[in-house]
């Protein structure tokens, strides 16, 4: 009995919220918090918020992708695991049939491929792996928040010129490494909206994405971020990057980071923590556009390798490493090659390593 009073108390407190708006809110939010499969066993609330069977799993637990391929290419537009085959719907535009191994011919004329990934997929790693026919991406749907993984997800679409990610969950993605590299034709991604907070893996996320001028990562969070080594190298075109979100106190390898960086001319590192790195070698290596550079809030207390850090930033003339300890080194080697700041901040220890490695600088070190 006393549950019936309970259910009906419930029901007409219910009953008072008569905006569809506030209704399709209480659907959404449920949905983005898993609690619809729950729920919809609750035949009160279901009759109420006139939740379908399949409800949950159909329209919010999907992701909804766009392809345009590249005219006159050849070439794989998607990779699917055998074990999620099943969970892949694909429907093409112009030629309605389903392509052998979803390979792509210079007979198959397709304007646009239409692909619904099922809930159970768990992982999107490698999903455009070399595939080199694909021009443009568009995420119109993505309501899975069970990725785990996106490492290679672009690797080698060296074809592919535009992603909006217009809906794109990345709450629960631990590994992103690899995720753009060799994109060589991309010129720019707004990756604002992605959620990084439990990112463990973002080495070669950038590699060589050479042709990259704009790059969004004001929202990134890296606390939790274990290895950037490779991250931005070779991203030759880029000229400003905004890394107020970047450095992690778990980071132990920035080696090669933002080597060969040939177009930066501005570097803002001062939110960087680096509490637990021990190699930075080759770091800032070909920034040759850089001209001053304040790396006074790096802590290099553990930092094992410093070798080529500067190597060939010729262009640099102003250095702040105030503040580097060197307790721990054991490379230094060519740090300072095809390399001359006029003027060095260092602390005292450093001083006499720092004349050894560049003895024509001698006289500018403060």
């Amino acid at each position: 009995m006393k549950s019936t009073k309970s259910n009906s108390y419930r029901l007409n407190s219910l009953k008072k919220v008569k905006s569809k708006y506030v209704l399709h809110q209480i659907f959404d939010n449920l949905a983005r918090k898993k609690f619809l499969e729950i729920i919809r066993y609750n035949k009160i609330l279901k009759k109420f918020l006139n939740i379908r069977k399949d409800a949950y799993k159909e329209e919010f637990a999907k992701i909804e992708i766009e392809i345009f391929p590249k005219e006159e290419e050849d070439g794989k537009f998607i990779n699917i695991p055998d074990n999620y085959r099943k969970y892949f719907h694909i429907f093409f535009d112009d030629n309605i049939k389903e392509i052998e191994k979803y390979d792509i011919n210079e007979n198959d004329k397709i304007s646009k491929i239409k692909i619904i990934i099922d809930y159970k997929v768990k992982t999107l790693s490698g999903l455009f792996f070399d595939c080199q026919c694909i021009e443009k991406i568009n995420f119109i749907k993505f309501y899975n928040y069970e990725i785990t993984k996106m490492d290679e997800m672009f690797c080698g679409c060296d074809n592919l010129e535009e992603i909006n990610f217009y809906k794109f969950i990345t709450d629960n993605v631990c590994d992103m490494s690899r995720m753009f590299m060799e994109c060589i034709n991309l010129k720019k991604l707004n990756l604002s909206n992605f959620n990084t907070s439990k990112v463990v893996h973002m080495t070669f996320m950038f590699f060589n994405c050479s042709a990259l001028k704009e790059l969004n990562l004001s929202n990134f969070n890296t606390n939790n971020v274990k290895d950037m080594d490779y991250m931005f190298f070779a991203c030759s075109s880029l000229k400003k990057l905004n890394l107020s979100g970047l450095g992690g106190k778990y980071v132990t390898n920035m080696s090669y980071m933002f080597s060969n960086c040939s177009a930066l001319k501005e570097l803002n590192l001062s939110n960087f923590k680096t509490n637990n790195v021990t190699d930075i070698s080759h770091m800032f290596e070909g920034c040759s556009s850089l001209t001053q550079l304040n790396l006074s809030s790096l802590n290099t207390a553990y930092v094992k390798d410093m070798s080529e850090m500067f190597r060939y930033c010729s262009s640099l003339k102003k250095l702040n490493i105030s503040n580097f300890k060197t307790n721990d080194m054991t490379k230094m080697g060519g740090m300072f090659n095809n390399c001359s700041p006029k003027k060095i901040d260092c602390p005292t220890r450093l001083k006499n390593k720092i004349k050894k490695l560049i003895p024509k600088i001698i006289h500018n070190l403060k």
